[in-house]
């Protein structure tokens, strides 16, 4: 069987912005004036694309209850005001549409909340490279008392946690939307949640086919320098904020 070496032609990097996953209860939601009330300071932007579910506060499982009519967790919404002070969200089926007419506040008993959430990773236009580093901690686990010998004993470990750091480097042009700009500001967001990685490897057109790393991430820093002879670039690192998830085999 003949073996085809990847490249790095296949491979991609998709991204979801940081600040976006808000939530709310039953009292954040306003009938009266089709708003919603998550947590403020987020990084919600007019145009994002967003999608609800019901969740459990105190362990991030599915929750139990149901969405504020006629809110449904498999349609795509679209933010059209977010106002950063008070966390008042509205939202449209369509970019730039109306405002959704809320008609009922839903039911959602403590521990259980609605949750609004950033809808899927976006591909990011233009990327030179991307990297992804994982290593595990060593645990130091020698004892004393060993024989006395002619040589001297060995040290003995055992690996603990496993940790990983990432970088990309991405041209920048002149789309004020673009998620290079977005990605470069993020890193002073204050609130990171919803932030996220997919790296892939091998990018098809199913998704089955693809081999990836994702992850919920922080973005940590970026680089952005200008000069006459060469395109412009912003370089950003960042690192997981939990487990990472390897799909690096093709499954048809």
């Amino acid at each position: 069987m003949a073996v085809t070496v990847l490249s790095g032609t296949s491979g991609a990097l998709y991204y979801k912005p940081a600040g976006t996953t808000g939530t709310c209860g039953t009292s954040g939601i306003s009938i009266a004036g089709d708003t919603i009330t998550v947590e403020p300071y987020l990084g919600f932007r007019v145009g994002d694309p967003v999608k609800f579910r019901i969740v459990n506060s105190q362990d991030g499982s599915v929750g139990t209850g149901t969405l504020p009519a006629p809110l449904s967790a498999a349609t795509t919404y679209y933010v059209i005001s977010y106002t950063a002070a008070t966390g008042v969200l509205q939202v449209s089926t369509t970019v730039g549409g109306a405002t959704v007419d809320l008609t009922t506040v839903g039911t959602a008993a403590s521990p259980n909340e609605f949750e609004v959430y950033y809808a899927d990773f976006a591909a990011v236009g233009q990327v030179r490279s991307w990297s992804f580093e994982i290593s595990r901690s060593e645990l130091d686990v020698t004892t004393i008392g060993q024989a006395v010998g002619q040589t001297a004993p060995f040290r003995q470990y055992i690996v603990g946690f496993a940790d990983g750091t990432g970088s990309c480097s991405v041209y920048v042009t002149n789309e004020d939307s673009a998620l290079s700009n977005r990605m470069m500001e993020d890193v002073l967001q204050r609130e990171q949640v919803g932030c996220g990685f997919k790296l892939y490897t091998d990018k098809q057109s199913t998704e089955v086919l693809s081999r990836s790393i994702s992850m919920d991430a922080v973005v940590l820093n970026a680089t952005r320098g200008v000069n006459p002879d060469d395109p412009q670039m912003v370089d950003i690192s960042f690192r997981p904020a939990g487990n990472v998830a390897f799909d690096l085999r093709s499954t048809s």
